[in-house]
This record gives structure tokens, C-alpha cells and sequence, in this order.
């Protein structure tokens, strides 16, 4: 947890002067993100298609709350992905 978050923040300070792309799986570095993406995957039969589409909002709490445990209707999931969020903006801002 610790160095995720780390990793995070330093990728946001980068991301201040250069662009910056990144492909993760953990929460902690996601919630750092300007824009947060989430690349699905879906299997129809003998056809498999996968879609890229933008988190925005109150989704994107979900979203990291998913991430973190598996479970995006979860309130303390969310309370925590949103305390990620908070801590990630005031980074920012910084």
C-alpha cells in the first residue's frame, strides 16, 4: 500500500511537466490519475471484444473500491477508494 501510494504521487508530480500513461492494476496508483480509463474485455461465443471507456465521478469511487477488494457496491470499499481520491487531489494541488 505504502509504496503504491508513493509510486502515485510521484507519477502525478511527473505528470505536472510530462505526459504521462499508465497501465495498472493497483488502486493506490489509479486514484493519482487526471483521467482514469478502464479497458474491458468481453467474450461472445467464438468472438472476443474489448472496449476502453472513461471513469468519471462518483463511478470512479466504485471503480477503485472494485479494484481494491473486489467489491464496488461495498461502502467501507468506497469510503476508502474515496479517501484515496481526497488524499491524490490535495496531492494535485500541491
Amino acid at each position: 500500500g505504502r509504496a503504491a501510494v508513493e509510486i502515485g504521487r510521484r507519477l502525478a508530480r511527473l505528470a505536472r511537466s510530462h505526459q504521462v500513461l499508465v497501465v495498472t492494476h493497483l488502486p493506490q496508483v489509479a486514484a493519482f490519475a487526471d483521467r482514469h480509463l478502464v479497458v474491458a474485455k468481453d467474450t461472445g461465443g467464438a468472438v472476443t471484444t474489448s472496449g476502453v471507456r472513461v471513469v468519471e465521478d462518483t463511478e470512479r469511487a466504485r471503480e477503485l473500491a472494485r479494484m481494491l477488494a473486489g467489491l464496488p457496491d461495498s461502502d467501507l470499499g468506497i469510503a476508502h477508494a474515496e479517501e484515496l481520491l481526497a488524499v491524490a487531489a490535495k496531492e494535485r494541488r500541491a
